[in-house]
């Protein structure tokens, strides 16, 4: 099936469309909308045959002509649509390596996107434009292991996707695991070989494998391992195997995002991929970015070079807005595997070794006697205990001094790491109670706390907050719940109150039964039963259940639930029932995802960031810290390095744990 957006036009006359060109650019300034229009609308090979027949007709390169008419970015695109693929290819590449500095992330594109049959052909038209061997130029360009991997890819010997052997995957995985994670210092030349050399689909099935006995995966143990252009061209070789969609959907939405956009980006893969796999690139941008390229573009560009692009784009998805199966499928495979692998939750905050908690009461108070607070000293004492262990120090004190060392850390502390230390020295379900009890007091109440800590802890952890929240407030929580909120949200949050979730396995009949239910409302329109039915079933399965659920659900419907739940909720029913759907799917991507934002942008929102930090330490930080990365490509230390300061970072980032 054909998944490019640009097709050959029909009824198409080489000569005709060379007058047309040249009746355009004929005279004083040029009609730009009739190039753009006839240029967009034919395929590579009619635009090649078009610049045969004008040289034909008027002795004249139509490619010359375009560049002396048109200008800027415009031009640029014009003139990438009139070069066949390869020549196109070979233009960026010798534009990457001439001049000073290189382009690598132009380089890197290119060599880790491209089928074998595809290099072969740069190579020559390479060879053809330039009268140069490209092997030697990127050769006297880049160097190290980098150099070493383009050139392997430079080759174009990939297996073909028929070429899988189910031992040979299992030792790939385990060779790559003890090339790095497994070894003292990283051997390259096994990633460069394996990666480099191994067929598509092997090495999808590699990649499943090393999740299974790595218990990451392999993109994360890159970072990890390696730095550089080399470490981006393997993650760029990763992206494009598993699939070459959806690496390039997302280098075009970062293209895009943020101030200012990357043309020379836009341009290229706008041009190259529009009779390859536009298709399947705009659908999964439209699953995973929640808008559609078509859109973005629009916002992002202006002028006849975003009519342009938008030709090429060739359709907005928001307005169709439905049916997107290639990402459906690719959301599949993800939960088939994230059931396999059993990750295993660690927090970042151990228990001290040699704890003696009457020596902390004393440093403590030491820290906070007479004129002047040492707060380094006890950002060192509590950040570096665990909750239990804060326990003993707190009786200790009283102990010993006869006072109450909350009372004192409190008037010795001020702003935000005063609300950090007080929060690590309450019990989890206090703290929770306590955010809990903010969050409905007063005027208004701030429903992403309630959501947040209500979808996401388990049986026990909400039983443990009931029990703090009437023994500090000498109110039930319910009550309070229920008198602040109203409609569908509140019987969302007191089914959740309740703490009755089941615990079990999937029942798979079970599931089938449930998604069904799901589905049979997501497509009719009686809206009450719609937040009924997703209430009954959200709120009271278990975990594994939902997860098997949700399968089924993308299995019947092409959607994955969440975007069902958009579709058709508002407000904070839809932000409760999407929080419950990201916390069942992947916990520690839901707080990573809660964090970034936090930070991201102007100012930093200081009360979620320290919420987050406190009540996941010692549960699941560490595995925070992994999605962060995976999701944002930068580590959750260097952001909170970057977005606060003095001792609530000092603190903040002893409670981290580790630059990843």
């Amino acid at each position: 099936v054909y998944r490019g957006s640009v097709k050959d036009f029909e009824g198409f006359d080489a000569n005709q469309d060379a007058e047309a060109l040249y009746n355009a650019m004929k005279g004083f300034g040029s009609d730009k909308e009739a190039i753009l229009d006839l240029i967009t609308s034919r395929s590579n090979k009619q635009r090649v045959e078009i610049c045969q027949a004008y040289k034909s007709l008027y002795g004249k390169d139509l490619i010359a002509d375009l560049k002396y008419e048109l200008t800027g970015k415009f031009e640029r695109l014009i003139v990438s649509l009139m070069r066949p693929p390869a020549y196109a290819d070979a233009k960026e590449i010798k534009d990457a390596i001439s001049g000073v500095g290189t382009d690598e992330k132009c380089l890197i594109e290119i060599l880790a996107s491209r089928t074998n049959q595809e290099i072969h052909d740069l190579v020559a038209a390479y060879k053809d434009a330039y009268e140069r061997d490209l092997e030697a130029d990127i050769v006297g360009d880049t160097s190290g292991h980098f150099k070493k991997m383009l050139i392997v890819l430079l080759q174009g010997a990939r297996e073909e996707d028929d070429v899988v052997s189910e031992d040979l995957v299992e030792q790939d995985a385990k060779d790559l695991l003890e090339a790095g994670e497994l070894k003292w210092g990283t051997d390259e030349a096994q990633f460069i070989y394996i990666l480099g050399r191994r067929s598509k689909q092997h090495l999808r099935l590699v990649f499943d494998e090393y999740l299974k006995i790595a218990g990451k995966p392999i993109e994360r143990s890159i970072r990890a391992e390696l730095s550089g252009d080399f470490e981006k061209l393997l993650l760029a070789v990763v992206k494009s195997v598993r699939s070459t969609a959806e690496y390039f959907a997302e280098r075009l939405y970062k293209a895009m995002k943020g101030l200012g956009t990357r043309d020379n980006t836009l341009i290229r893969i706008m041009v190259s991929r529009s009779e390859i796999d536009m298709l399947d690139i705009r659908e999964v941008f439209r699953t995973k970015y929640e808008k559609s390229l078509y859109n973005m573009i629009k916002e992002d560009t202006s002028g006849e070079y975003k009519e342009a692009l938008l030709k090429l784009c060739g359709g907005d998805d928001d307005a169709a807005g439905e049916f997107f199966p290639e990402a459906a499928q690719v959301a599949y495979r993800m939960w088939e595997l994230s059931a396999v692998v059993k990750v295993e939750l660690r927090g970042t905050v151990q228990p001290a070794g040699d704890f003696n908690d009457d020596g902390d009461a004393q440093v403590l108070r030491k820290a906070m006697k007479g004129l002047g607070t040492d707060e380094g000293a006890i950002i060192e004492v509590v950040t570096k205990r665990s909750n239990a262990q804060r326990q003993q120090i707190l009786k200790a004190y009283k102990a010993h001094y006869g006072r109450d060392l909350m009372a004192d850390l409190k008037s010795e502390l001020s702003g935000s790491l005063a609300k950090l230390i007080l929060g690590l020295m309450m019990t989890p379900a206090q703290y929770d109670a306590k955010q809990l009890r903010k969050a409905v007091e007063g005027a208004g109440t701030d429903e992403s706390i309630l959501i947040e800590i209500m979808a996401t802890r388990n049986n026990q952890e909400i039983k443990a907050i009931n029990e703090a929240y009437q023994e500090a407030y000498n109110k039930s929580l319910e009550d309070d719940l229920s008198s602040d909120t109203s409609g569908h949200f509140k019987r969302i949050l007191v089914s959740l109150a309740l703490g009755n979730r089941d615990e079990g396995p999937e029942n798979k009949s079970q599931a089938h039964e449930d998604a069904k239910k799901l589905a049979d409302v997501s497509s009719n329109d009686s809206s009450d039963s719609l937040e009924t039915r997703f209430l009954s079933i959200l709120c009271t399965r278990s975990y594994p259940h939902l997860r098997r659920v949700f399968q089924e659900f993308i299995k019947m419907t092409n959607h994955d639930v969440e975007h069902a739940i958009k579709k058709r909720m508002s407000g904070d029913v839809r932000d409760a029932f999407v929080a419950i759907v990201r916390s069942v799917k992947n916990k520690p991507a839901f707080f990573a995802d809660k964090l970034y934002k936090s930070m991201k942008g102007a100012g930093t929102d200081e009360r979620t960031l320290t919420r987050i930090m406190i009540s996941r330490s010692e549960i699941d930080l560490f595995n925070i810290r992994g999605e962060f990365v995976d999701l944002f490509e930068r580590s959750l230390h260097h952001m909170i390095e970057k977005d606060t300061s003095g001792d609530y970072r000092t603190a903040l980032l002893v409670l981290c744990g580790g630059e990843d």
